[in-house]
């Protein structure tokens, strides 16, 4: 009985999130916030950014499902707890917009506890890297919330790959709070596809990336997966926020002030769209989590060329987006 009632939980989150994020998109509701249209903006309408209050709502009640069914655990309690708090956080940022110090503090710490009470085995170095590794997750997520059905989406195949690959591994309740959390965001999509009608906000994107990061430490420290799984699987996010920001570094910018200049923001600019970026997005995350599932198994030389191949990939497609937006820029044909 107690297993059954924990396989609805993914029911109970899409459900949750479905009918959170619908009340989220009525004007004059409580949680009818609006984003307004600026320089990394690419929508022109103000729309509500309450969005990812409905995938919290729904990932919580499907991971509360799961430990009643007793099939929790510390690290995915931890997990989901951290994720709370930082979505609290997030929903203050978005009604008040909080300082960038506050709630970089907020992030390190609940990074901070996190690592404390899994209790990875590693020594200072490592758990700083660990730490920093969380609070970018969360971060970079949040940079890639910019365009109508990504994140969402990307929430959608990231999670469920790490539910894949959980249950295969024989982590029944990893595998189902995981997939919970894309449930979570199914339910979300359903209103934030193009035209979006509602936004994540930091409510949802902060904690998104968190979660991401701290469940895929938690399937490492269960034997799940080894590190580098987590890091394949999201990928194209990764990828993106972090050499997008290395390079605006290496331009002497400031990192901290919005811009457009990832490459799916670059795509939306020059005619893909909205809707054309976001669905070749979840192909290169299915591509990439497919990967990353199926070397699981495979010995450590085949992983290391699958894992090559897979960020070879990403690159190419990087390159040749730049080159496209060196001819955007300049008004010369694309070829």
């Amino acid at each position: 009985m107690a297993e059954l009632l924990a396989l609805l939980a993914p029911v109970l989150a899409f459900g949750v999130a479905w009918g959170v994020t619908r009340a989220c998109c009525r004007p004059g509701a409580w949680l009818y916030f609006l984003d307004q249209p600026n320089e990394r903006s690419l929508h022109v309408t103000p729309t509500p950014r309450t969005g990812g209050v409905g995938v919290m709502a729904g990932l919580l009640a499907g991971g509360a499902l799961v430990a009643l069914a007793g099939l929790g655990s510390v690290p995915l309690g931890a997990a989901l707890a951290g994720a709370g708090g930082l979505a609290l956080v997030g929903l203050a940022d978005d009604r008040f917009t909080l300082s960038a110090k506050l709630r970089l503090l907020a992030q390190l710490m609940v990074a901070g506890a996190y690592l404390a009470l899994l209790g990875p085995a590693a020594g200072w170095l490592e758990l700083l890297a660990l730490g920093l590794g969380l609070v970018w997750m969360g971060n970079l997520y949040n940079f890639m919330d910019g365009s109508d059905g990504l994140a969402g989406g990307m929430a959608l195949v990231g999670f469920s790959a790490f539910a894949v690959a959980a249950a295969l591994a024989g982590q029944a309740g990893l595998a189902l709070v995981c997939a919970g959390v894309a449930a979570a965001a199914a339910g979300f999509l359903v209103f934030n596809f193009h035209p979006a009608r509602i936004f994540m906000g930091d409510v949802g994107s902060v904690p998104l990336g968190f979660l991401a990061g701290a469940l895929g430490l938690a399937g490492r420290e269960g034997g799940a997966w080894p590190l580098w799984f987590p890091l394949l699987v999201f990928a194209p996010f990764i990828l993106d926020a972090t050499v997008t920001l290395l390079r605006r570094t290496l331009r002497g910018e400031r990192i901290w002030q919005a811009h457009r200049t990832h490459y799916y923001q670059r795509l939306v600019q020059m005619g893909a769209g909205h809707r054309r970026t976001a669905l070749l997005a979840y192909v290169l995350m299915a591509v990439a989590g497919a990967a990353a599932v199926l070397a699981l198994p495979l010995g450590f030389s085949l992983q290391c060329v699958i894992i090559t191949m897979c960020v070879f990939l990403h690159l190419v497609l990087g390159f040749r987006i730049d080159r496209a937006w060196r001819r955007h820029q300049t008004g010369a044909p694309t070829p």
